[in-house]
């Protein structure tokens, strides 16, 4: 693996598209980073996977991601239950029992299940979990997003102060308004931008009007998945922009999605275009989403 000088120096001399020149910090230390997006996972009999999945790569345990971590000067990662265990969470309960002061952990529930909310207060109050996410599909399979589980869980959300973090398509977003609207104080995290398109800027309008709410953060991630150009992605960095200018950095965070992002870059890529690479940005504004704003959402007390 490319230490972070020499990949900034094949990546400069590589890329002809790059508008963003790098972020220089001459005789001094990297700025630590708070990632707020990851997955765990790990072969083992004790925490066996639903339905026979075989992720890729085989694992993803919370030690390759600690070692990363080290290696990356990324201080605290908060940890997204992954679709391999489902709605077994017992996985990245054990890594948040072994790893406190590292972690924080985000559960998943069904939310078809009635009992989703009394599970939900399970998992938070007696396995360490932080919040919920939930992951509509943007076709009929997601339709429970407007059906009548919705409201129950989502108060139960906010009445235990955690917060809902939801994997959405753009196209679905107008639907979470009067959820948002019933739960005013609570704490709503958009993964990945919402995967909005880069040529469909009527999408990424949808994501922009949640500005309204304050309680509303976005986490910037997926660049690499929606560019169409070379590392570091400067159309999706103009769409990080927009909506910088709308949401203001106390609303955006920064997060890795590794270890799904390898095929298309390492960690320590990731990590390097999130310090590096945002040059629209005040320095206090950068540090602002590169580690203290998910702090407003998981305290780490850092």
């Amino acid at each position: 693996m490319l230490n972070r000088r020499q990949f900034l120096a094949t990546s400069a001399a590589a890329s002809t598209a790059a508008v963003l020149a790098p972020r220089m910090f001459a005789q001094t230390a990297p700025v630590p980073f708070i990632d707020s997006h990851v997955h765990v996972w790990k072969t083992d009999p004790a925490f066996p996977f639903s339905g026979g999945v075989h992720p890729n790569p085989a694992d993803a345990s919370a030690e390759m991601l600690l070692d990363l971590m080290h290696a990356n000067n990324v201080l605290r990662t908060v940890c997204i239950q992954v679709i391999h265990y489902k709605w077994d969470n017992s996985y990245l309960a054990s890594v948040l029992k072994r790893y406190p002061k590292d972690f924080h952990g985000v559960c998943r529930v069904n939310p078809e299940d009635p009992a989703a909310p009394d599970q939900l207060s399970k998992l938070t109050q007696e396995q360490g979990f932080s919040g919920v996410r939930l992951s509509p599909a943007a076709g009929p399979g997601g339709d429970w997003l407007t059906g009548p589980l919705m409201p129950p869980l989502w108060k139960r959300c906010a009445q235990l102060k955690v917060p809902m973090t939801l994997l959405i398509p753009a196209t679905r977003l107008p639907q979470i308004h009067p959820l948002i609207e019933a739960n005013p104080d609570l704490q709503i995290v958009i993964d990945h931008m919402a995967d909005t398109p880069l040529d469909h800027p009527e999408q990424l309008d949808l994501l922009l009007a949640l500005a309204q709410y304050p309680h509303i953060f976005v986490k910037v991630s997926h660049m690499w998945s929606l560019s169409r150009q070379a590392y570091p992605y400067p159309d999706a960095a103009a769409q990080v922009k927009r909506l910088y200018d709308v949401f203001g950095a106390k609303r955006l965070m920064a997060g890795t999605d590794w270890p799904i992002s390898l095929p298309k870059q390492s960690y320590a890529q990731t990590v390097a275009l999130y310090r590096d690479h945002f040059d629209f940005l005040p320095a206090q504004d950068h540090a602002q989403i590169f580690s203290k704003t998910v702090q407003l959402v998981w305290p780490f007390g850092v």
